[in-house]
């Protein structure tokens, strides 16, 4: 087994990267046995953070060097501004990576990864939020913690209403007691956070009953203040190919909903009507 000596100089070309619940399906990766051979190895862990945010989860908890949110999704809440951000945690020794440009080891080690990613991202894709995008994701920001709370009791009372509905073959929520990994769930999570996947079954007019729903939007976000839905599979997995979908355990039938601040019993009530009783 490599040393973290000698594994350093791998580093530039490896960082491992995961999603803390991974979209559409909801898995989660054991976060916690990533984090700890990425400090045996010396290597840089990157966490996306985007699905949980900062209200339930942080990473640094599990070693993560650098932390990704998209602001436009959970942070901000309403889909109406564009941003991003990457934090750095303090735990990764920059000093030791391969990858940093001369030009930014004469800063103090603990600044040099963060200030290459601003600069390069700066130059290169002008990531600079302006004021007004900034004002927007800041008011979002102020009830991140109230909407998530909600949006999370009402993503586990959908998801436990559709397991039991007679047209869906299969729920993915990560804080049901069938979820491969629920019990990561409830160790890294407060609560499931608002990504529920289910897969209708085999006969069901997918795109009738999804034209059916009244209060979701059927839409490609994510993290909104309103319950988005998307058939996954002839959308944002088509280019894929039915082979390279099924390694990935993506159904044809397979529909990702993103629950918004509606009531759960109005949605649910909606649900039940479209998918049909």
């Amino acid at each position: 087994m490599p040393t973290v000596a000698s594994a350093s100089s791998t580093a530039a070309s490896t960082s491992p990267s995961v999603e803390t619940i991974a979209n559409p399906g909801t898995q989660i990766p054991d976060l916690e046995a990533i984090g700890a051979l990425c400090r045996e190895r010396g290597l840089l862990y990157v966490v996306d953070n985007t699905i949980t945010s900062p209200a339930l989860f942080r990473p640094k908890s599990v070693g993560a060097g650098l932390v990704v949110n998209s602001l436009t999704k959970t942070i901000a809440g309403h889909g109406a501004a564009l941003g991003g951000a990457v934090t750095d945690t303090g735990l990764f020794d920059w000093s030791a990576y391969p990858n940093i440009s001369p030009s930014y080891r004469g800063l103090d080690a603990r600044q040099q990864g963060l200030q290459q990613i601003r600069k390069k991202g700066l130059r290169d894709m002008g990531a600079t939020l302006s004021p007004e995008q900034a004002h927007r994701i800041s008011l979002g920001a102020e009830t991140l913690a109230l909407r998530v709370a909600q949006t999370s009791a009402t993503a586990l009372a959908l998801a436990r209403f559709l397991q039991g509905h007679q047209a869906v073959g299969a729920v993915h929520y990560p804080m049901l007691e069938s979820h491969p990994q629920h019990t990561l769930a409830l160790r890294h999570f407060k609560v499931g956070s608002w990504l529920l996947g289910f897969e209708l079954r085999e006969g069901i007019d997918m795109p009738a009953a999804l034209n059916r729903l009244r209060l979701p939007i059927k839409a490609t976000g994510l993290g909104d203040n309103r319950t988005l839905v998307i058939p996954v599979a002839p959308t944002i997995y088509w280019e894929m190919g039915p082979v390279v979908r099924a390694e990935m355990g993506i159904a044809d039938g397979l529909v990702r909903v993103s629950v918004g601040l509606e009531p759960a019993d109005e949605l649910i009530e909606d649900f039940d009507r479209a998918l049909g009783s």
